[in-house]
């Protein structure tokens, strides 16, 4: 299996995830250069005061499409956030905050891991959402925060 979804789902575990082949995306609203390292213990884009175990990335430019820009708008930003290319170095698992907990099997190809990601490039023409997607996508995660339900498994 090359990491595509051909329905059979095989779980991907710090012990398993070699079957899974990038390339790998991480969005952010960090400008980084190549060469540089994603790295877990630094401040959440998504909860202000907590500090993340794990850094986030997808075999999906759609899926990070998602990370800058909403990690830009809960930034209070103007800007387009930035889509990279990057590597993981280390193993990695099936993001638990998205795989079968909000969506069957992990058709976002969303993962983490506790080691740094390494820049290899940016994906400059990265097509973002329509304004009204994410303004529904926000109004999303504020009714959850209302709720106490935006919760995330680090």
């Amino acid at each position: 299996m090359t990491g595509v979804d051909d329905g059979a789902r095989d779980p991907v575990t710090y012990d398993h995830y070699a079957h899974v082949t990038g390339p790998f995306f991480h969005g952010t609203r960090a400008a980084l250069a190549v060469g540089d390292e994603l790295v877990p213990g630094r401040g959440s884009n998504f909860q202000a005061g907590r500090v993340v175990d794990h850094v986030y990335f997808s075999a999906l430019v759609d899926t990070a499409a998602w990370g800058a820009e909403l990690a830009t708008a809960l930034a209070g930003s103007e800007e387009r956030g930035h889509v990279y290319v990057v590597e993981p170095l280390g193993p990695f698992e099936d993001d638990p905050n998205v795989t079968d907990k909000r969506f069957p099997g992990n058709p976002t190809r969303s993962y983490r891991t506790r080691s740094p990601l390494r820049v290899v490039g940016e994906v400059e023409d990265w097509e973002g959402h329509a304004s009204e997607a994410l303004e529904g996508m926000l109004a999303g995660l504020a009714r959850l925060r209302e709720q106490g339900l935006d919760v995330i498994e680090d």
